[in-house]
């Protein structure tokens, strides 16, 4: 074997851990997939003599080269997509066999919409910081000369972007906790399309509220009764499925965020554990105007933590 065929099998092993890195950076997998791409091809004219651990230095210039992406990005957002590929790309950009479904859906699942989109409102080295330190377990020494600071200022930064992560509960946790139950449980039925389900967490009297935006023709912005509003609820199950639990305006609500953009929002007014009015947002002034943070102080998950530890074999933190 040479030295190049060594490298791209090398390469081959750590690309799903790239992927996942580029991935959260960037909230676009085709973008994440040429971020890796970048970095085989800089690999490839690398002099590895010298390199201690092969897994590290493709993390870093995958790095590297995803905040460069991040702050070349305008102001604007360009339109990103949470949809995999049919193919992943093998090294070197040669055609290769079908891409692994298992390994593709393990990219996409490791990651929440929610997350994406509240990543997306942090600063590139903001984002940098939070997802190699609390998502991947790098130390902040190794941080802090790709993001071009001190380890303590480095420390600091994953500080303000973790408060900005999870946003400022406008309730207590208790209330927080009470709220999420009920609003879980709402989730769930209109998920499943269960009229039952939707009417055991209503307030006989609830009010459902909507932005025109959200609705289809001939749809009320406004439906009275447990019953008229959980058999509208149920209709909609479709685009429950790609809803989520997150924090907003301090409060537990749902969003739907397809590629980690707030296109729907739901509050919520919870009395006695039920529910006793919610509003849909969908207008785009008023979504701008929304704080949304991700719930769960544990953002990783278990599919996050398998690629972890694949890439670091289990590195600690500082």
């Amino acid at each position: 074997m040479d030295e190049r065929d060594r490298l791209a099998e090398c390469f081959e092993e750590q690309r799903v851990p790239l992927l996942s890195v580029a991935y959260r950076l960037l909230g676009s997998v085709g973008e994440a997939e040429d971020a890796v791409q970048e970095a085989w091809l800089r690999l490839t004219k690398a002099d590895t003599a010298e390199v201690v651990s092969l897994p590290a230095w493709l993390r870093t210039v995958v790095t590297r080269i995803c905040l460069d992406m991040l702050r070349s990005r305008t102001a604007r957002r360009e339109d990103l997509t949470d949809q995999l590929p049919e193919h992943s790309r093998p090294a070197g950009g040669q055609p290769g066999p079908d891409g692994d479904p298992e390994r593709e859906a393990l990219l996409a699942d490791s990651v929440s919409r929610a997350l994406l989109l509240v990543l997306g409102t942090l600063d590139p080295a903001e984002r940098v910081v939070l997802v190699l330190h609390d998502m991947f377990a790098v130390p902040f020494a190794q941080i802090a000369p790709i993001v071009e600071r001190t380890p303590v200022a480095t420390k600091k930064l994953a500080s303000r972007a973790r408060h900005k992560l999870h946003g400022t509960p406008a309730v207590s946790t208790a209330v927080l906790v009470r709220q999420r139950r009920v609003v879980s449980e709402f989730l769930a039925a209109a998920r499943a399309g269960d009229l039952a389900g939707v009417l055991a967490v209503l307030d006989p009297d609830v009010v459902r509220t909507a932005d025109q935006a959200a609705l289809a023709p001939g749809v009320p912005a406004v439906v009275r009764g447990a019953r008229p509003v959980a058999e509208g609820t149920v209709l909609l199950a479709a685009r429950s499925r790609l809803a989520e639990l997150a924090l907003v305006n301090g409060e537990v609500g749902v969003i739907v965020a397809p590629g980690g953009r707030l296109r729907f929002a739901l509050t919520f007014v919870i009395d006695d554990d039920k529910i006793t009015e919610y509003t849909v947002i969908a207008a785009p002034e008023r979504l701008s105007r929304l704080s949304v943070g991700v719930l769960s102080v544990a953002v990783l998950s278990v599919a996050a933590c398998s690629v972890a530890a694949l890439f670091w074999g289990g590195a600690g933190t500082d």
